[in-house]
Formats: C-alpha cells, sequence, structure tokens
C-alpha cells in the first residue's frame, strides 16, 4: 500500500467532507430542536451520507460511463467543482453548490427529511464528495476500495461524534477556530483541485505534457 496515496486522499475526503465545517451549518439549521432530536438527526444523517457514499463508490463509474463521460474529463470537471468549493472556502463566503443556496435551506418540518435535505445533500454529499469518490475510485494510482472506505467510514465517526455532541462542542467552539480550520482546508482542497485539473488535462491533451 502506497501510504502517500492514503495520505492524499485522506486529506482530500477531509477537506471535502470536512465535519468541523459541517458543525455550525448543523447548529444552526436546527437550533429549535431539542437535544434529543439533534441526535436522532445526526444518527440519520450519517447513516443516510453512508448509503449515498457506498452506491457512488460501486456505481459512480458505470454511471458517468452511461452517459458518454471517460474518467478524465469527469477529473478535470470534478476539479473545477472542488475548486469552486475551495476558493469560497478560502474568502469564507457561503457555497451554495455545497450546501444548498439560501431557499434549499429551508428547515422542512420532518426530522428524516432534513436528515436527508439538504443536510446529507448536499451539505456532506455534495458534488466535491461524489466527484472525489469517483475520481479515486476509477483511476490510479489509488490505495483501493478497502481504504477509500475505510477513510470515509472514519470521517462520517468524527462527524457524527461531532454533531451528536454538536450543543457542547458549539458553547466551546469559538468562531476564530472555525475560520482557520475553514481556510486550512480551503488551501489544501484547492492544492488537490488544481492537481486533479492538471493531470485531467493532460490525459485529454497529451501534448501538453510536452
Amino acid at each position: 500500500m502506497n501510504h502517500i496515496n492514503v495520505i492524499k486522499e485522506l486529506g482530500t475526503f477531509l477537506a471535502i467532507m470536512n465535519p468541523f465545517l459541517i458543525l455550525p451549518v448543523f447548529l444552526s439549521m436546527t437550533s429549535g430542536l431539542s437535544v434529543h432530536n439533534q441526535r436522532i438527526l445526526a444518527a440519520k444523517i450519517t447513516i443516510f451520507s453512508s448509503i449515498m457514499c457506498l452506491i457512488i463508490l460501486f456505481a459512480g463509474k458505470g454511471i458517468i460511463s452511461f452517459f458518454g463521460i471517460t474518467v478524465d474529463q469527469f477529473r478535470v470537471a470534478g476539479g473545477i467543482v472542488l475548486t469552486h468549493i475551495a476558493w469560497n472556502m478560502l474568502n469564507g463566503n457561503s457555497i451554495p453548490s455545497h450546501e444548498g443556496n439560501s431557499g434549499e435551506q429551508v428547515k422542512p418540518i420532518n426530522i428524516s427529511t432534513l436528515a436527508f435535505y439538504p443536510l446529507t445533500f448536499p451539505l456532506v454529499v455534495g458534488p466535491g464528495t461524489i466527484a472525489t469518490i469517483i475520481l479515486y475510485t476509477s483511476l490510479g494510482p489509488s490505495s483501493g476500495k478497502p481504504t477509500i472506505i475505510a477513510i470515509i467510514g472514519a470521517i462520517l465517526l468524527l462527524m457524527f461524534a461531532l454533531l451528536f455532541f454538536a450543543t457542547e462542542i458549539g458553547k466551546v467552539m469559538s468562531d476564530t477556530m472555525r475560520t482557520i480550520t475553514t481556510r486550512l482546508m480551503g488551501m489544501i482542497l484547492l492544492s488537490i483541485a488544481v492537481s486533479m485539473i492538471a493531470d485531467g488535462l493532460y490525459e485529454i491533451f497529451p501534448g501538453l505534457a510536452h
């Protein structure tokens, strides 16, 4: 197993699925719920996110092939999506493609509905996450699906722990800490996105490498 690939994949998924970025959104959207209902919601989000990630992991490449899209074309498109998300993270802006716009963030009454939309999709499993899963499971070098499953699983467990204790954590997590975490993850994600775009373009246009 290539440890460099594992570290790179861990950094990518941690940046794009950033549980510390999800936490303040979760708190703002569940401010009217009891702690008990918040914790039920945290469990549902984790379950829904796990199911979506597994579906994308095993069927994602087939889905893009069905539409006649090559993996390299999807790599460039995915890199552009990640660049947009990372740039907004660096500048402290909201990310409509990843978090949903203001209309999409209106809280549904049903907890299960709220858990899936918009908290699971597009907040946790948004375009950036979908693109990253497909790219890492379709292209080499890669550490393999079992390792990617373990990485995503670990991040989702971390997210569950943060959301489960969201009320307690929200009381001690300062705005400065949230800002620093967001900027750092944005820079990491932007660097990875640039690499994705460059590698995809080299494959589509081999002449660029010379």
